[in-house]
């Protein structure tokens, strides 16, 4: 099941503090990105967000799964979705732990 662009929206919304916040369409479900780096999924209209050191202490108790069949464990986010300053930190620490993005190649 494809998430749905209303549930996107809300994400983005709860997470608006923490950076230029985008998100592009992958297969039928998105990418999140700050900043020009990608630090979630949605998939299935659940957010799935990277994990790194910081993000796994700041969270405590993690839910990991998987955002598709065969994909590597990423933080399942449920229960604080609601809140968006704890979602707003949790996106901030994530990032910050996360390496700059490639360069693209410039086409021949």
């Amino acid at each position: 099941m494809a998430s749905d662009q209303t549930y996107v929206d809300f994400v983005l919304g709860q997470i608006e503090n923490a950076g230029l916040i985008t998100a592009r369409k992958m297969f039928g479900e998105y990418g999140v990105y700050s900043d020009g780096k990608i630090f979630a999924l949605i998939c299935d209209n659940k957010l799935f967000i990277k994990p790194t050191g910081n993000g796994r202490a700041f969270i405590g108790e993690v839910v990991e799964a998987p955002p598709y069949p065969g994909a590597k464990l990423y933080f399942l986010i449920e229960e604080k979705i609601e809140d968006r300053e704890w979602l707003s930190s949790l996106v901030r620490t994530t990032v910050e732990e996360l390496p700059e993005p490639k360069p693209k190649r410039k086409k021949k």
